[in-house]
């Protein structure tokens, strides 16, 4: 007897836009468009599959959030348009 229940293999797959998740994608298309607008396209090519490949190796092993974690914490603060955490004796008001 057939098992009624389909159990998905593949629920917690990141998004992809081709064969690139959305991260690595837009990692290319900064460099890529740099090359464009400078009418350097080769160079934009090369460095779009630098930035590419360093992701790649960056993410390897671990959640897709890792980059976006890791920007938050390394980056100058509002370059990424993230209000800063409340200081730790003010937790207790946030929540």
């Amino acid at each position: 007897m057939a098992d009624p229940y389909l159990i998905p293999r593949r629920l917690d797959d990141p998004e992809l836009i081709g064969l690139w998740t959305i991260d690595e994608f837009a990692g290319m298309m900064a460099p890529f468009t740099w090359g464009i607008l400078a009418q350097h396209i080769l160079v934009g090519i090369m460095m779009a599959a630098g930035a590419w490949f360093a992701l790649r190796k960056a993410k390897a092993g671990r959640a897709s959030s890792w980059v976006a974690h890791a920007a938050y914490w390394y980056l100058p603060e509002g370059c990424l348009g993230l209000k800063a955490t409340p200081p730790s004796h003010c937790r207790l008001l946030a929540g």
